[in-house]
């Protein structure tokens, strides 16, 4: 088999919070990502799934150097990206990209939608002047948007428009990876199935490899050939998309499950609701041993209070792999 076209092994990524005294440092460390390690290969899409907080979307901007990595590894096509200077960067810019979740942020309000779509180009040096417009174009009809209306700014379209301006922004270097954050849930539901299908078709397309960050895991199960769940900044799970929804492994991926309705009336009033207790811990002080343990209902069948004491490791069994002491 080739090797993966993102690598990523170990990715740390700890803020510390609070002031540093003249004499001592009275600052606490937030373990926003700790420990998270995955493949991802061309042309397939890994979603990413966990509560708010859990740390997916500062594990993508890690991997694409907005945040730079605490510690760890990420690789692009076998190239270490967390040792890299600014200049160096460049040329990985071209074939890793970032769609973001909110379209009325993410764009610049000042800059047309030519100037949003030229701007790669120009920074890049692709194409001759007098093509970056005519590639602009093509680019905006390439997401379902009219070409004629590259002169217009970002206010003058709608939430869908916009985050296909978006798309169109990410699409223009030609890239290979898109890191997509959570792209459809500041969108209406209609309008959330119009994007999700162009993401589908513009894959099938390029050749797109995505990381795809969401919480509707039934966009997740649409669109995604392999599902990693997150919990407190780690890896819980990690397994093909049929067989995580199919056989989740970790009784958080079961809880996270159960919380999805079923459109079968007679087997919703019917299956088990898993309700989890308590709130989700501080990433400032997370419990010690399995994070999950204060929460998990099966935390008591494991002798030796080995949950509370222990970390369990990420163990891979015939293609997936779970963090839980349980068999």
């Amino acid at each position: 088999m080739s090797a993966p076209l993102l690598r990523v092994r170990e990715l740390t990524k700890h803020f510390p919070i609070g002031k540093r005294g003249m004499f001592s440092d009275q600052r606490k460390i937030l373990r926003a990502v700790d420990g998270v390690s995955f493949d991802l290969e061309r042309g397939q899409t890994l979603g990413v799934v966990g509560e708010s907080g859990c740390g997916k979307s500062t594990t993508a901007r890690a991997i694409i150097g907005l945040h730079p990595a605490t510690s760890g590894s990420v690789q692009l096509d076998g190239v270490e990206l967390t040792s890299l200077s600014r200049s160096e960067w460049l040329p990985y810019r071209r074939r890793i990209q970032m769609i973001f979740q909110d379209p009325y942020a993410s764009l610049d309000p000042r800059q047309t939608v030519s100037s949003i779509l030229t701007e790669p180009l120009t920074i890049h040096k692709l194409a001759k002047p007098k093509e970056r417009k005519l590639r602009a174009m093509a680019l905006l009809d390439a997401v379902g948007l009219n070409p004629r209306h590259i002169d217009r700014y970002p206010h003058e379209f709608s939430g869908g428009q916009r985050q296909r301006i978006g798309i169109a922004r990410a699409l223009a270097l030609e890239p290979e990876l898109l890191l997509l954050d959570e792209p459809v849930s500041a969108l209406d539901v209609s309008i959330q199935a119009q994007i999700v299908n162009l993401l589908g078709e513009l894959q099938e397309r390029f050749n797109l490899a995505y990381l795809f960050i969401a919480h509707d895991l039934a966009v997740v199960r649409h669109l995604c050939d392999e599902v990693c769940v997150m919990y407190l900044g780690r890896v819980v799970e990690q397994a093909p998309r049929d067989e995580l929804f199919e056989s989740p492994q970790h009784p958080y991926t079961k809880a996270l499950l159960s919380a999805v309705p079923h459109p079968n009336p007679h087997i919703e009033r019917t299956r088990e609701r898993i309700v989890l207790t308590g709130d989700v811990p501080s990433p400032l002080d997370p419990p010690s041993g399995c994070t999950f343990h204060p929460r998990c209902a099966h935390a008591s069948e494991v002798p030796d209070d080995r949950c509370a004491r222990e970390c369990p490791a990420l163990v891979t069994s015939e293609g997936r792999s779970a963090a839980c002491h349980l068999p």
